[in-house]
């Protein structure tokens, strides 16, 4: 599964801080090397269902040069699992509950957890910053090595 039309699917737990900053990011390298991917990003809660998000991720975001402020929160759904070619959850807890919904070997092989992309084989978990105040550069480094992973895997 390689090439210019995937359609990826970022996640986390509430869709406000992690999968969002995944999101943006894979896009703009993804545009950066001309590939035609639908990236979009979801919870598998339902707190922030329609809010953007947090105010950290943005800043954080902005501070790269992107802008992530026109996404919304949406909640994780089982056909989710039919629509996307690949779904990258951001730790154990996230790619537990998506295997939850995965009904077949070809769903469970959509299933990743996205640092390794960066790291194979390590499991790592990217660490949720919304109670802290400093984590946020150190997910978007995280996310970045491990968008540059799956550009560098999938891109054709």
């Amino acid at each position: 599964m390689k090439g210019n039309k995937m359609k990826i699917l970022m996640v986390c737990l509430g869709n406000i801080c992690r999968s969002p900053l995944a999101e943006g990011i894979l896009q703009a390298k993804a545009a950066a090397k001309g590939l035609d991917w639908e990236i979009d990003s979801a919870g598998t809660g339902r707190w922030h269902v329609g809010q953007e998000p947090d105010s950290r991720s943005i800043a954080v975001a902005k501070k790269h040069g992107l802008d992530i402020s026109h996404q919304r929160g949406r909640q994780f759904r089982a056909g989710d699992l039919d629509r996307f070619d690949l779904i990258f959850a951001m730790d154990s807890s996230n790619y537990q509950d998506i295997m939850r919904h995965a009904n077949s070997p070809d769903d469970k092989a959509k299933i990743h957890l996205i640092m390794n992309m960066a790291e194979p084989g390590k499991n790592q978990a990217v660490p949720d910053p919304y109670y802290g105040t400093d984590g946020f550069d150190l997910v978007y480094d995280m996310l970045d090595r491990a968008c540059e992973g799956i550009v560098k895997k999938y891109g054709g």
